[in-house]
């Protein structure tokens, strides 16, 4: 078993596509469908359950594929760990995000406190930044929902309500809190379904007992014009609401089910940081004031 065979493996395991983890690797697919039957042979076992062109993992690949991305992320490790003691200090901070609403502020900072550093982030699903951490891809994630997990450190970062914004000729405008089961029958405007907060707000109208009339669902920026128009309802975090001041809706709390999103920065416990790194996860911990969470 080599370390190529390894990586190959995680690659296919990461797209569940052979085609795909071939255009990646740079590699024939059928140099990789070879390479990935001969790792099974040695093991003795499948590690993917395969229809067609499609391929999933089995059981079997899911627990190998944790082993396997210990080994890298132990690679990955001993690596930055030599080149630190070397006196290489390594100034890149790898972060990926589900969103950035909270975050221009906490960069400016962080690079005023320390000029050197340099950070490479991007936004992404919940479920890819997930994958990409326990790869050893990125140091960190700022996620909504949390991340986290047996070999994961978490800390919740801020907590934002979520609120009811109706139109202002609503027949609950003037109320200042309602029960979600209370608009079961209105259109909501809502985000797209690959939206980890769209998840969110599925899973609420799901605890009131129901499942939310689509009237529209697109790009957060034309929830408010549609809102404004008296189209539909829209459920929406209150630090995005504070944007809309001016714009006439009414914002009702919502009294049940609990409605709110957390955002936290999350990590794996095994990974090495250098100083750069690891004074970015401080800072951050530092700036919103915030314990750590453990698994």
């Amino acid at each position: 078993m080599e370390l190529l065979q390894l990586k190959y493996f995680q690659t296919v395991a990461k797209y569940e596509h052979i085609t795909q983890a071939a255009k990646d690797l740079n590699i024939s697919q059928p140099s990789l469908s070879i390479t990935i039957s001969r790792l099974e042979e040695e093991l003795g076992v499948p590690l993917f359950l395969r229809k067609g062109r499609n391929i999933k993992l089995n059981e079997f690949g899911k627990s190998f594929l944790r082993r396997v991305n210990s080994v890298f992320n132990e690679l990955e490790a001993s690596k930055q760990e030599i080149q630190h003691l070397k006196g290489i200090e390594n100034s890149r901070v790898s972060l990926a995000t589900t969103s950035t609403r909270f975050l221009s502020g906490l960069f400016k900072e962080f690079f005023a406190d320390c000029p050197t550093a340099t950070i490479h982030q991007y936004v992404d699903s919940a479920q890819k930044i997930e994958t990409a951490l326990r790869a050893g891809e990125i140091d960190y994630c700022i996620t909504s929902p949390l991340i986290t997990g047996k070999e994961i450190e978490c800390v919740t970062l801020l907590e934002d309500e979520i609120l009811l914004v109706v139109p202002p000729n609503h027949r609950h405008a003037n109320q200042g809190s309602i029960r979600l089961a209370e608009v079961a029958d209105d259109p909501f405007i809502d985000l797209v379904e690959n939206y980890s907060f769209r998840k969110l707000t599925d899973s609420l109208c799901k605890q009131a007992g129901f499942k939310p009339n689509i009237l529209f669902e697109g790009d957060p920026q034309f929830m408010f014009e549609l809102l404004q128009s008296g189209m539909g309802v829209v459920l929406i975090p209150e630090s995005i609401c504070k944007r809309y001041q001016d714009i006439p809706v009414s914002l009702l709390k919502i009294s049940e089910p609990i409605a709110k999103i957390e955002f936290g920065i999350s990590w794996m416990k095994n990974r090495y940081f250098p100083e750069s790194a690891s004074r970015f996860r401080q800072f951050v911990i530092d700036y919103y004031g915030v314990g750590v969470r453990s698994e």
